[in-house]
C-alpha cells in the first residue's frame, strides 16, 4: 500500500517526465532552504525597525515561508520556494512606516489588500495575460539578468566586492577571514560540481559552515525564542485604515513590484529548469499565481510583509530539483525552523555566498538563446539583463527591457503585430518611471 502511494505521488509530480527522483528532490529542497534561510533573521530585523516585535515576525516568517512553499509545491507543482520578500520588507519599514508615518498595522492592511487584488486579478485572468504578453525573446534575458543579480548578491555577501564612493563597487579585502572562507566554499562547491557529486551545493555550504566554526568565524548568539510570540502580530492588521485614499498608493507599489518581481522569478527559474512547454508557455500558470496571492494574504494575517517567489530557488534547480517536491521539502525545513530557529542562524553568509555565485554563473547559460544580430531584440535584452543587477530589482530590469522592446517595435512599424497588452504595460512602465523619478 505504501509503495502504491509513493508511485501515485511520483505520477502526480511527474517524476518520469521530469527525469527526477526522491533523493534528488530532497537534496534540492534542502539546498534551496539553506540558501534562503537568511530571511528567517533578516526579515524580522528589518520589520523590527518598523516597531514590530522581533520574536513575532520571526515566527511569522517561518510559518508563512513554510505554508507558501508547501502550497506552491503541492498545488502548482513547481520547485519555486516562497518567503517574505527582500526589498518589499524594506519598502514596508523605511518608506511606508518610517517615511510616511503609517502605523505598521495599517501597512499590514495594505499588504492584505494587495494580496486580495492579486487573487482577483488571477481569478479574472489578468495576471495570466500579463505573463503571456511578455515577449518570448526576453525570457532568456530575464533568466540571465537574474543570474547576474544572484551572483552580485553572492559576491557582496562574500566580501569579494564592496561599495565604493568613487567607482560604485570595488574589490573587497581578500585577506579578510570571512572572505577567505567564502573563497574556500566557492572552490569546494566548484570542485564537487566538476566531479558531478550529488548534493554538491548542500555539502559545500555545510562543510564551509563547519570550517568557519572551526576557525571561530561562526557567530552564534541564540536568544530567547517562543512560538507564542506570534500573537503580537497575528491578526493585528488594520484594513480599514489602509483602504483610505492615502493607503491606495502604498497598495499600488506592493502590487506592482510584487507582480513583476514574481513574473521575472517565474520566467528565470522556469527557463533554467526547462519548465516551459513547446509553445514557450508555463503550464499551470494559474495555479502558480493563485499560490502567490494566497501566500501574501496569509502573510499579512500572520504579521509579515509581502510573500514572494525567491530567486534563490534557482539553487535548488541547479541541484537537480524539477518538481513541486523540492518546494515542499523547503517548506518542511522552514516548519522545522519554527522550533530550532536559533540553530539555523549558525549558517554564516560566507557559507551561502559561494552557492549564490555559482548559481548565478550557471544561469548565464541562457544568454546564448538571445538573437544578438537583431537590434530590436538585442537592445531590450541587454537592458533587461544589465538593469536587473545594477538597479537591484527584477521588476526594474523587466520594465526597462519591456519598454524598450515596445518602443522599438513601434518605431519599426510593427504595431499591429504586437500583443495589445504589450502597449498597455509599456505605458504603465513609463508612468512608473515618471513616478519613481519624481523629486
Amino acid at each position: 500500500m505504501i509503495r502504491s502511494m509513493i508511485q501515485s505521488l511520483e505520477r502526480y509530480f511527474e517524476f518520469d517526465r521530469l527525469g527526477t527522483n526522491w533523493r534528488t528532490e530532497v537534496l534540492a529542497g534542502a539546498t534551496t532552504f539553506v540558501t534562503m534561510a537568511y530571511i528567517i533573521f533578516v526579515n524580522p530585523s528589518i520589520l523590527h525597525e518598523a516597531g514590530m516585535p522581533f520574536e513575532a515576525v520571526l515566527a511569522a516568517t517561518c510559518l508563512c515561508a513554510s505554508f507558501a512553499s508547501i502550497l506552491m509545491g503541492a498545488f502548482a507543482r513547481y520547485p519555486i520556494a516562497m518567503a517574505p520578500g527582500m526589498g518589499l520588507n524594506a519598502y514596508f519599514t523605511y518608506t511606508v512606516v518610517k517615511g510616511m508615518g503609517v502605523a505598521w498595522q495599517t501597512a499590514l492592511g495594505a499588504v492584505f489588500i494587495s494580496g486580495v487584488a492579486f487573487f482577483l486579478l488571477t481569478l479574472v485572468g489578468i495576471r495570466q495575460l500579463i505573463v503571456e504578453a511578455i515577449p518570448g525573446e526576453l525570457y532568456a534575458a530575464v533568466a540571465s539578468g537574474i543570474g547576474l543579480f544572484i551572483a552580485m548578491i553572492g559576491l557582496r555577501n562574500a566580501g569579494i566586492i564592496v561599495p565604493s564612493p568613487a567607482t560604485l563597487v570595488t574589490l573587497g579585502n581578500l585577506r579578510d577571514p570571512n572572505t577567505i572562507l567564502a573563497c574556500f566554499g566557492l572552490l569546494l562547491i566548484t570542485a564537487l560540481l566538476a566531479r558531478d557529486v550529488k548534493g554538491a551545493m548542500l555539502i559545500g555550504i555545510l562543510v564551509t559552515t563547519a570550517a568557519g566554526a572551526l576557525f571561530g568565524l561562526v557567530k552564534w548568539n541564540p536568544g530567547p525564542y517562543h512560538l507564542s510570540g506570534i500573537a503580537a502580530t497575528a491578526g493585528k492588521l488594520d484594513i480599514r485604515a489602509a483602504s483610505k485614499l492615502g493607503g491606495l498608493e502604498i497598495v499600488f507599489v506592493f502590487l506592482f513590484v510584487d507582480l513583476f518581481d514574481n513574473v521575472g522569478t517565474l520566467v528565470g527559474v522556469g527557463k533554467k529548469a526547462g519548465l516551459f512547454d513547446e509553445s514557450n508557455r508555463i503550464p499551470r500558470i494559474r495555479r502558480i499565481l493563485f499560490a502567490d496571492a494566497t501566500a501574501t494574504i496569509a502573510g499579512s494575517l500572520a504579521g509579515t510583509s509581502t510573500v514572494v517567489s525567491y530567486i534563490e530557488s534557482a539553487a535548488g534547480v541547479v541541484a537537480g530539483g524539477r518538481s513541486g517536491v523540492t518546494s515542499i521539502v523547503t517548506g518542511v525545513f522552514f516548519l522545522i525552523a519554527l522550533f530550532i530557529a536559533p540553530v539555523v542562524g549558525a549558517v554564516p553568509a560566507s557559507a551561502t555566498a559561494p552557492a549564490l555565485i555559482i548559481v548565478g554563473s550557471l544561469m548565464m547559460s541562457q544568454i546564448g538563446e538571445i538573437n544578438w544580430k537583431d537590434p530590436a531584440v538585442a537592445i531590450p535584452s541587454f537592458l533587461t539583463l544589465i538593469a536587473i543587477p545594477l538597479t537591484f530589482s527584477i521588476a526594474n530590469g523587466l520594465a526597462f527591457g519591456f519598454t524598450a522592446y515596445a518602443l522599438l517595435r513601434a518605431l519599426r512599424g510593427e504595431f499591429r503585430k504586437t500583443h495589445w497588452l504589450v502597449w498597455i504595460l509599456a505605458a504603465l512602465f513609463i508612468v512608473r518611471f515618471f513616478y519613481l523619478g519624481k523629486s
